[in-house]
């Protein structure tokens, strides 16, 4: 089963749990979803009316731990965790493995510097295990671990849920994307025409090539012809 169909299942799964449950009956449910080692994707948790009604109660700080793991990393965490409940180790783990994806959202090559400030990570033994096994295996990203350089060059990076406000910039990309797409098509099609163009040219002076070669065998044929029957007249 592919990463894609096993995160909608895993969807399905919570947001069914979710919209059965209220007030602190919610927090299993968040903890467990933020918890899966295979879930990476929360918005539809988070539209779920029962989650988004926690909002302004005494319970919202379940709202909050999912909207964080939603969109945040884990140096938001640190930077709340007095507001926050304390996480367990799978929620650690799977906070770090979306840091990553953030990271991996603007920039393709990541220094390893940059990657153990902001996973808590003390050497480079451990980040690079920490990408091999908890990152690339579990197939959220792909990319090439350049010790030389003290670099994660990233191939891949799987996509996290879009922030409030983000869908209008995603949208003007896409646009820009397919503007220039719909302009490369044409140059494409253009340079096609003209080969198809050059192409026909070449075998129009290909087939006058050969009609020439004809006419010139026909004519030493016949002069030929001609010069033999003179030489036995």
């Amino acid at each position: 089963m592919d990463i894609e169909q096993k995160q909608a299942e895993l969807i399905d799964h919570f947001v069914n749990q979710a919209s059965v449950q209220k007030g602190s009956a919610l927090g299993s449910v968040i903890v467990e979803a933020t918890s899966h080692p295979s879930l990476f994707a929360f918005s539809e948790i988070l539209a779920v009316s029962t989650v988004a009604e926690l909002e302004g109660t005494e319970n919202s700080v379940y709202l909050e731990v999912l909207q964080l793991f939603a969109h945040g990393t884990w140096s938001d965490y640190k930077s709340n965790s007095v507001s926050l409940p304390q996480l367990v180790p799978d929620q650690v783990l799977k906070l770090k493995q979306l840091t990553v994806l953030t990271l991996a959202e603007t920039k393709k090559v990541l220094p390893y510097d940059q990657l153990m400030l902001e996973l808590d990570v003390t050497n480079v033994r451990e980040l690079e295990d920490f990408l091999i096994n908890e990152c690339m295996y579990v197939g959220i990203v792909r990319g090439k671990l350049d010790q030389l350089r003290r670099c994660f060059e990233v191939q891949f990076a799987a996509g996290r849920d879009l922030r409030p406000g983000q869908l209008g910039s995603m949208i003007q990309t896409l646009s820009k994307w397919l503007g220039t797409s719909d302009n490369l098509l044409i140059s494409i099609q253009e340079k096609i025409k003209w080969a198809d163009m050059m192409s026909e040219l070449d075998k129009k002076h290909q087939k006058e090539v050969e009609d020439r070669v004809e006419d010139v065998k026909k004519s030493l044929s016949l002069k030929k012809s001609l010069e033999l029957k003179a030489a036995t007249s």
